[in-house]
């Protein structure tokens, strides 16, 4: 059997997902982080605030880069799931704040969209992120 040209991101803590993966790092240094929604790593969540919960997906995309390798400097690219657009405007700065505190000032390439419901009733967004970590 030939050897796995990647490897899937599962951070000591965290349970095991079924029927998906948390992330996948490539053997050429590409990670793909999947929808990544504001619980903690018990799979609960400690807020029903917007910017609590984007503060808990900024965390744990830390850790999930920090499992492949990397960090928040090495993402290339976020797509971000909301509820409620008219609520992510309004908590713009505070959003913004919460983001460099967690990922400091990379801003890799990104898109908004909104959706009408996630699968977890409590949560108010979910981001899916790319990064490139160089293998050298």
């Amino acid at each position: 059997m030939p050897e796995s040209s990647h490897r899937f991101l599962e951070p000591a803590g965290w349970p095991k997902p079924k029927g998906y993966a948390n992330g996948v790092a490539t053997a050429g240094g590409l990670v793909f982080l999947g929808g990544i929604i504001g619980w903690n790593a018990d799979q609960e969540f400690e807020t029903d605030d917007f910017v609590g919960q984007a503060e808990q997906i900024f965390k744990s995309i830390v850790t999930l880069l920090q499992e492949a390798g990397g960090g928040p400097e090495h993402l290339v690219r976020m797509t971000w799931y909301v509820t409620e657009k008219k609520e992510y405007l309004a908590r713009s700065r505070d959003l913004g704040r919460a983001y460099q505190d967690i990922l400091g000032r990379h801003y890799p390439a990104m898109a908004l969209v909104e959706v009408a419901d996630l699968v977890e009733d409590r949560a108010k967004l979910e981001i899916e992120a790319t990064a490139v970590i160089s293998q050298t």
